[in-house]
């Protein structure tokens, strides 16, 4: 009987924790899910449980290796970033997975900046706004400072991704994706390790840096085979479109954070960019990604139901509204436009100033919210087009991808640009078996990878 040959991919986000099986013509045949329940580090703060995760992992690769219908060919991992797991010389974490959402010692913060430069000339480098334990590399600092003989047993600091990798392959590895998602760790002028991270002694904790494509052969349950590094997954959510687009575009990426990545951006981050939320990532080849973020899936939940509630609807009324264009003149006519000041905002709604005494209905309501939120997107968008390469391109993926309101006012107000839906499933997955095409897929990528529906100006 002739297997199906496939690669596994691991894709670990903070609420779901995921192993899917792509054939080599990049579909998904099957697809295993579980969530795990929290628990808490040593100041009670909620962080994942790193034993069950491994566990849960061991037992996704021990029941796919068993599968009669597919030959697992490879292995690699997506996970989210900014997490270290701290291993000891027997390979056995130190710490727990801490939480990046856990608050920051300020005292300890401003003794960083206030050593290495302050925030802003350090940020700029760093190419990241101040976030806390979101800079990863300030998760070493703290450790470091705060519990230095439990610190002193720490061998290697692997990202969650190459730590996920690292339980498969044994091979502690660097990789750029993880090293360049606003870690504080990286110089993006100088291309390399800030120097705090050597001044500080922490150098000898990062593995060797090895390309985000490496993989090494593994044995798993007496099987080999081959074993990506793993990747950060808003940067293998990428690939696919680096991979099949041959112009340059920018893409946004929608979901809680709506996160706007023009990799074809090389300027440095203003100070002006910085203060607004902007940032840099590190693509898999190595390259600067200038990014945005704004809250607008959190927006859109919160103001949703915030309509819901005034009119008596259900929750989910958006799901049946269509585009009215008459509407949208008039509104646009009734009611002033959010200021810059609102529009800079990129954890409140521009909605949420507004009055539901303004409007006769869910649907008018539901109209006016979203001309707010695609203004905020487009104020939010042009930090990103500011300083780039020429581009006429938008690619917009994730759950507002699906929403033709949103993405016909966002062709409106982007008349510069082409806007196409993109409709990649599960892109960080697929970003990640892209990474290591040529170790385990027979065939060359396929060009219709990307699935665009083109939206009017």
């Amino acid at each position: 009987m002739n297997r199906q040959p496939v690669i596994a991919i691991l894709d670990v986000g903070k609420t779901n924790k995921k192993l899917f099986l792509i054939d080599e013509g990049y579909n998904i045949v099957a697809e295993y899910a579980q969530q795990l329940a929290e628990i808490t580090d040593e100041d009670g703060f909620p962080c994942d449980d790193l034993a069950e995760l491994q566990q849960l992992l061991g037992d996704f690769l021990q029941q796919i290796i068993q599968l009669t219908d597919y030959e697992v060919k490879a292995v690699n991992v997506s996970a989210y970033g900014a997490s270290f797991v701290y291993i000891n010389a027997a390979g056995e974490p130190v710490f727990p997975l801490y939480n990046y959402l856990k608050p920051y010692n300020p005292d300890l913060q401003n003794r960083f900046y206030s050593s290495y430069g302050g925030e802003a000339a350090f940020s700029r480098s760093a190419a990241s706004p101040v976030l806390g334990n979101l800079n990863s590399g300030m998760q070493l600092y703290r450790l470091k400072y705060q519990q230095p003989d439990r610190f002193a047993q720490v061998q290697y600091a692997l990202h969650l991704p190459q730590y996920l990798a690292y339980t498969i392959s044994k091979v502690p590895v660097s990789e750029m994706t993880s090293i360049g998602c606003h870690t504080n760790l990286w110089n993006f002028d100088t291309q390399e390790y800030q120097a705090w991270v050597e001044q500080e002694g922490l150098l000898e904790k990062l593995p060797a840096i090895v390309p985000s494509d490496a993989v090494y052969t593994c044995e798993v349950h007496s099987q080999t085979l081959a074993c990506g590094v793993g990747l950060h997954d808003s940067s293998a959510a990428l690939i696919p479109y680096l991979a099949c687009e041959q112009e340059p575009f920018v893409l946004l990426s929608t979901g809680t954070w709506c996160i706007a990545l023009n990799p074809f951006n090389a300027s440095p981050l203003t100070n002006d960019q910085l203060q607004h939320d902007c940032l840099c990532y590190l693509s898999y080849q190595g390259k600067p990604v200038k990014a945005s973020r704004l809250f607008a899936g959190h927006f859109h939940e919160q103001e949703a139901k915030r309509i819901a509630a005034h009119f008596g609807v259900a929750d989910d009324f958006y799901k049946h509204i269509k585009t009215d264009n008459l509407l949208l003149e008039a509104l646009r006519q009734r009611i002033a436009p959010a200021t810059n000041d609102v529009l800079n905002d990129v954890s409140v709604a521009a909605f949420a100033h507004r009055q539901m005494t303004l409007f006769a209905n869910a649907t008018e309501a539901y109209h006016q919210l979203m001309l707010d939120m695609v203004a905020q997107q487009v104020h939010a968008l042009a930090f990103v087009l500011e300083g780039s390469q020429p581009l006429r391109k938008l690619f917009v993926d994730g759950g507002f991808s699906n929403n033709p309101l949103f993405m016909h006012l966002l062709a409106k107000a982007c008349p510069q640009l082409e806007v196409y839906a993109s409709q990649v499933p599960q892109a960080s997955a697929i970003g990640a078996a892209l990474a290591i095409h040529t170790y385990w897929n027979t065939q060359p990528i396929p060009h219709n990878l990307l699935k665009l529906t083109h939206y009017d100006h």
